[in-house]
């Protein structure tokens, strides 16, 4: 169905959001806002339906678990251990990394990357996450890097946590973290009521981008274009033209978006129908085909 309005031949990487419910919060910024309370989730059954669905179809050869939290979804092991060794895919998890060190020797195998989300420091990650949660973080990486997981960090940037990026960078290059990925902060889900998060001071991003081109990282900086003091560019929307698309991400609704920029927003034109095991066609006047949502652009420092 994606192939036949979009012209779309090939999806590269499935988003999979198994889950809502999350031990954390995140009041002031998590882009599912209130849908944290709701109790969608994926059976393992549908979950791997629709990893073969798109691997089959759209030659998908890469998943990206999470959640909410995916550490809270009990067959986690089997969604992973499906799509790893019966299609071959790669593998990468998105978590909050509070004390799942118990549950990473079994599944160290088969994890490509397990990408741990920290919001600064110390202090400054706890208040906007969880108490206690930035060293639960860190003992999640030290225990990967201990079991040859490879590791990575994603940071939403936003005004009460830019000045901590480089420090930030420096504490993970101890523990072998691989990537930094840094995401814009966006108005959707708890950030809408908290706009004091958005960065007013363009100027703040020049110097963050100075600081990074004058410090030495052997990690990887993939960095959000958005964070500039310039607006990225308005690239086309994922439809635009083009038969290849990075990702394409499955809420726990089985509703399917294909921009970043649309996630949170309800601006989704695709359903998968997890009783039909189908992708259906559902347009309105306000989805990411019809407005249309361009893509987030990626750069690498």
């Amino acid at each position: 169905m994606i192939r036949d309005v979009t012209g779309i031949e090939k999806i590269r990487m499935l988003y999979l959001q198994l889950l809502y419910r999350c031990n954390f919060e995140c009041g002031t910024f998590c882009f599912h806002g209130e849908r944290l309370s709701h109790k969608d989730a994926y059976s393992p059954a549908e979950a791997i339906d629709l990893l073969e669905l798109v691997h089959r179809d759209y030659g998908t050869e890469a998943v990206t678990l999470l959640g909410g939290e995916p550490f809270l979804y009990r067959p986690l092991p089997e969604v992973i251990e499906h799509a790893k060794q019966k299609l071959g895919m790669r593998v990468e998890i998105c978590t909050n990394g509070y004390r799942i060190e118990r549950h990473l020797p079994a599944l160290a195998g088969q994890i490509d990357l397990l990408r741990v989300s920290m919001e600064g420091l110390s202090h400054t990650n706890d208040e906007l996450r969880k108490k206690g949660s930035f060293d639960a973080a860190l003992r999640t990486l030290a225990a990967a890097r201990d079991l040859g997981v490879p590791t990575g960090v994603t940071m939403t940037v936003n005004s009460r946590n830019i000045s901590e990026v480089v420090p930030l960078a420096c504490v993970l290059e101890t523990y072998g973290v691989r990537q930094l990925k840094l995401h814009c902060l966006r108005l959707v889900g708890f950030a809408a009521d908290h706009p004091e998060l958005a960065i007013t001071d363009t100027h703040a991003y020049e110097r963050l981008r100075r600081q990074l081109e004058s410090t030495t990282f052997a990690m990887e900086m993939v960095i959000d274009e958005d964070l500039s003091a310039e607006p990225a560019p308005m690239t086309s929307s994922p439809t635009a033209g083009s038969v290849v698309l990075d990702r394409i991400e499955a809420d726990p609704r089985g509703a399917l978006t294909m921009s970043c920029k649309a996630v949170g927003k309800d601006a989704h034109a695709f359903w998968y129908d997890k009783q039909r095991r189908i992708i259906e066609h559902r347009p309105t006047s306000g989805d990411e085909i019809a407005l249309p949502v361009p893509n987030v652009v990626y750069s690498r420092a």
